[in-house]
């Protein structure tokens, strides 16, 4: 691997940051980002993804070093040295659940506009087989006026970042890669063998590596799926399903997945992606689709589980409060994109119900932007009719939910993470 290559690295978020930093170590890295304000905030080692080292980010922006160091950008024409574009860009669904290619075609454009002859374009983003290929590459030849595979080349390997998890991080998650051409394929997969220790699998072509990563968060949802339907039948025969797969558990080739609300910008996008290119092969998913319904329900269920249990003890449920505690995706991570707790507040809300929303790692100027609510401090709690761990963040341990059942609360559990004897009913 030519170590006097630039390599610029097109999204600074969950997935770019903790990359550029990597890479940094090893090569000139130029970390870009349109959102002046996110450049100007990592300048400061300040972080609000939480997902990257600050030590090792501020050792990589101290370098001078001619062969290695960070550079922060949010103009374009300095990765005008690069050799080497990393995208990294959110792929969305739209409001009709279809692929949203937008942020993705917009950073394709934008680096067809300075592509060189030799240059290598690598797509980290998630997308549906094909889409590289079919989809980015004409936008990069249209732009740049540069033919694909003779004057630029490209290679896919997707991203695996786990976001607030510090066991699992970016070198220690084997990495699948590919290419357009073999010697490219060989580059791609020699450039990320540089920082992950974990190894590298080179995948036979970029539409394998695509689906890759379409299957894997596919298979985790439709297993979710099949637990979260349990749920569902298993409240209606009043046992516990905690119990019921804690039981199961027991055969050594059973897979324990838990039931709970399926968001965030993987396991709750990724099978949109997958069903959408099937579709228009002529193909409906039936099981990929299926899961994708049950899961998308239960945040609904939550809500009507509790507007039930207000019934039965006789409360009125207009003008009844509810804390929601947690609105994040998942636990311990500042990320609400596509969170399903919000399907709980809004089904709450539709029965003219108080839902409160307290969350001390959401950034609150965010939820208020995207999803118009006003997360409330812990100084602010009242008491409440019921509350709902809806996430199970490690600053919730404190909380002492028996005391706020004596007090006649229904506490209900998404996530069997308070203690037992404390909780009315759990998912």
């Amino acid at each position: 691997m030519d170590t006097k290559k630039d390599i610029a690295i097109i999204g600074l978020g969950y997935v770019g940051l903790p990359l550029a930093v990597e890479f940094a170590k090893h090569f000139r890295v130029i970390g870009f980002d349109i959102n002046e304000s996110r450049v100007k905030s990592l300048g400061n080692l300040v972080d609000l993804t939480h997902e990257a080292n600050l030590p090792d980010l501020a050792q990589v922006l101290a370098l001078n070093e001619a062969e290695k160091g960070l550079r922060l950008s949010s103009n374009l024409g300095d990765l005008a040295s690069c050799c080497i574009y990393i995208v990294t860009v959110p792929t969305p669904i739209d409001h009709l659940k279809r692929p949203d290619l937008q942020p993705l075609l917009k950073a394709s454009e934008m680096i067809g506009s300075i592509l060189k002859k030799g240059d290598l374009v690598i797509y980290e983003s998630t997308v549906y087989p094909g889409c590289t290929e079919e989809d980015c590459v004409p936008e990069l030849e249209r732009v740049s006026g540069l033919q694909y595979n003779q004057d630029f080349f490209c290679g896919y390997s997707p991203e695996r970042i786990n976001p607030g998890d510090k066991i699992n991080t970016l070198t220690k998650i084997k990495k699948v890669t590919s290419g357009s051409t073999p010697e490219i394929a060989n580059e791609v997969n020699a450039l990320y063998a540089t920082i992950i220790t974990a190894g590298t699998h080179l995948a036979p072509s970029i539409k394998v590596a695509e689906a890759s990563k379409a299957i894997e968060n596919a298979q985790r949802d439709v297993n979710i799926s099949f637990v979260n339907e349990l749920a569902l039948i298993f409240d209606r025969m009043e046992i516990d399903t905690s119990d019921v797969l804690a039981a199961a558990a027991t055969k050594w080739n059973f897979l324990n997945y838990k039931p709970g609300l399926v968001g965030g910008h993987c396991i709750g996008v990724d099978p949109y992606y997958l069903a959408h290119k099937s579709e228009a092969l002529g193909y409906k998913p039936e099981v990929i689709l299926s899961g994708r319904r049950v899961n998308d329900n239960m945040g609904m269920f939550v809500a009507n589980k509790i507007i039930k249990m207000l019934v039965a003890r006789n409360k009125h449920i207009q003008g009844a409060k509810v804390l929601i505690l947690g609105f994040t995706f998942k636990e311990n991570c500042p990320d609400t994109r596509n969170t399903k707790v919000i399907d709980i507040h809004k089904e709450l809300q539709s029965f003219s119900i108080q839902a409160d929303v307290h969350d001390p790692w959401a950034n609150r100027e965010e939820v208020k932007l995207e999803y118009g609510i006003d997360l409330i401090a812990e100084d602010d709690f009242i008491q409440y009719d019921a509350v709902i761990l809806a996430v199970a963040h490690h600053a919730f341990q404190k909380i002492n939910f028996k005391l706020w059942k004596d007090k006649g609360t229904i506490i209900f559990d998404t996530k069997s993470f308070i203690n037992r004897e404390a909780v009315d009913a759990r998912l």
